[in-house]
């Protein structure tokens, strides 16, 4: 083995892969996790043991001038396989460990030219044996498989996916601002304000949209895998417990109409809401951002019928997959995981409720003494709101309709994220241009000499 291996051998011997949250406070949130028999069936088998393997390509859409592109593009320059290898990357700072393996802030060894940019990667290292020994290698093609998939604004780009005899690893983008849950520690009261949490739950929506129009359901959505980029935009992360769907039996995502939708009408509880004009010239495309707006510009009015929302309708809902695994972390679980029921991508609205929830309150709604009473209160307890703060009426609105025990009832369930666009929580929301919408939060220009030489590598710091 080359000394360079033996280096980081001796550096990853000290990671914990029981671990399941990088804790930077005082609350600890332990992940359940189960076998899954639909990722062993259907993730393709890897039987590459080169120390070069899989440079994902990139993105049709990537503009020149990327900094990790460029990054990656020098690594393969000066590579005699013409590949990334864990050699050709500096380690520069263990930021916290997971289930499956560790995430360390990474940059190209290449030297840069002065006048490009820094670009710095979030390395996720995984230990083959160890993931041999638990059976947890289908959690972590999955997530690469899934990683390969995604090309979206507010979800991960796997910019290289490099295997050894002993390692696995991917390179994906580094978040400087953290997650939400230590930004969430460093506010007032220990909570965001309504106009914050509208913020990033408008774009938590549509990051969940996305996958589950690819036919995945996240399962694991919770503020310390909302990361925040260097631009104050969430990037959705850590999909080593989603489940991706058989592309034979997955249901294609539709295009509909009031006329058309599922049942014979709008389902109960599902907001109808006039959808403001669309007055731009140009459309974003499905593969970004679909927005809840009509892209057709009539040469003359017309009378509207009685009930039309006023355009077409983009609906990725429900993703044809159901799964019997007992997944995700305690206080986020979805009351049909916690009973064995099976469950599919309603769960990922549960979630997005109690999300809600923990950024307006600080807390989650069904948190007991102990994991057992956590999830009895899941299972029978009664959605309670704190006294203080003061909350305004539609945000618990949205919050009740997300968290209905029954799954065939809960919002999202049949109409997806086309019913939560339109509730009055996110009146105002411009869906089709998130991405031009002012952050609350921007972190401050990140340098590799903000780490301290001398730190723990076994204290997880607050920037992943």
């Amino acid at each position: 083995m080359e000394p360079w291996l033996d280096d980081l051998a001796d550096d990853l011997q000290s990671i914990s892969f029981n671990s399941t949250t990088t804790t930077t406070t005082d609350i600890n949130r332990s992940t359940s996790s189960g076998s899954e028999a639909t990722w062993t069936a259907t993730a393709s088998s890897s039987s590459s043991n080169s120390l070069h393997h899989n440079i994902t390509k990139p993105r049709a859409a990537t503009p020149s001038g990327d900094p990790y592109w460029d990054a990656i593009t020098r690594a393969i320059s000066t590579s005699p396989s013409s590949a990334v290898s864990l050699a050709d990357l500096r380690f520069l700072h263990r930021l916290g460990s997971g289930d499956i393996g560790s995430v360390y802030l990474a940059e190209i060894k290449a030297p840069a030219p002065e006048s490009s940019k820094a670009a710095f990667f979030a390395a996720k290292v995984m230990d083959k044996k160890e993931l041999a020994s638990r059976n947890k290698e289908g959690r972590a093609r999955t997530e690469r498989e899934i990683l390969e998939m995604l090309d979206h604004p507010f979800l991960p780009t796997l910019y290289a996916s490099i295997d050894s005899p002993k390692w696995s690893c991917l390179l994906t983008e580094f978040c400087p601002g953290g997650d939400l849950h230590v930004l969430r520690q460093r506010q007032p009261a220990k909570r965001f304000p309504e106009s914050a949490v509208r913020f990033y739950a408008s774009e938590v929506v549509v990051a969940l949209e996305y996958v589950h129009m690819m036919g995945i359901v996240y399962r694991d959505l919770k503020p310390e895998n909302v990361l925040v980029r260097s631009d104050g935009h969430i990037m959705l992360t850590d999909f080593d417990l989603s489940l991706k769907c058989d592309t034979s039996t997955s249901t294609p995502a539709q295009v509909i109409s009031s006329q058309n939708t599922p049942n014979g009408g709008p389902q109960q509880n599902e907001y109808k809401i006039e959808p403001p004009k669309f007055t731009s010239s140009s459309c974003i495309l499905p593969n970004c951002i679909v927005p809840a707006v009509s892209c057709f510009h009539p040469k003359r009015k017309r009378k509207k019928k009685p009930g039309h929302l006023g355009g077409p309708e983009f609906v990725a809902e429900p993703v044809d997959v159901r799964s019997m695994s007992f997944v995700g972390t305690h206080e986020y679980l979805a009351p049909e995981i916690v009973s064995g029921e099976g469950h599919g991508s309603a769960v990922d609205w549960w979630t997005l409720g109690i999300f809600i929830f923990e950024l307006l309150y600080g807390v989650t709604p069904f948190k007991g003494i102990d994991h057992e009473l956590t999830l009895a209160n899941i299972v029978a307890r009664a959605l309670e709101f704190p006294k203080e703060p003061a909350i305004p009426a539609p945000v618990k609105d949205l919050i009740s309709q997300l968290l209905t025990k029954d799954p065939a009832r809960r919002m999202g369930s049949t109409m997806g994220a086309t019913a939560i666009k339109h509730h009055p929580f996110f009146q105002g929301v411009n869906w089709a241009l998130l991405r031009c919408t002012s952050p609350p939060f921007i972190p401050p220009p990140f340098s590799k000499e903000f780490l301290s030489v001398g730190s723990c590598p076994d204290t997880p710091v607050e920037y992943y």
